[in-house]
């Protein structure tokens, strides 16, 4: 049975910016792009579809869809305004100002 939604804060040097990946547990550019914000000393919070129940499934799809993004992983949120799917290096360089 799925967890509850349960959002993972992975602390970093930097704080600057709020940072939220909506990720699957499973996919190599998820991984990736927390690696990359974990190599860049960057605080950020994610939370893995595949490990949430489906109600919480449904509230995480509605919120990306409702920001105008697509359902794909990762989707990456910037200060609650900035949305960016998939892994792009230079979206999120250019989001985050590194």
């Amino acid at each position: 049975m799925a967890r509850s939604m349960r959002y993972i804060k992975v602390p970093g040097k930097y704080k600057e910016h709020k940072v939220l990946i909506y990720a699957i547990s499973t996919c190599i550019w998820c991984k990736r792009a927390k690696k990359f914000l974990r190599d860049q000393d960057i605080e950020y919070k994610y939370v893995d579809l595949d490990q949430c129940n489906v109600e919480d499934r449904s509230k995480i799809k509605k919120d990306i869809l409702a920001r105008g993004g697509q359902l794909v992983y990762p989707t990456i949120i910037i200060d609650d305004k900035i949305l960016i799917n998939n892994f792009r290096i230079d979206k999120i360089r250019d989001a985050l100002g590194i």
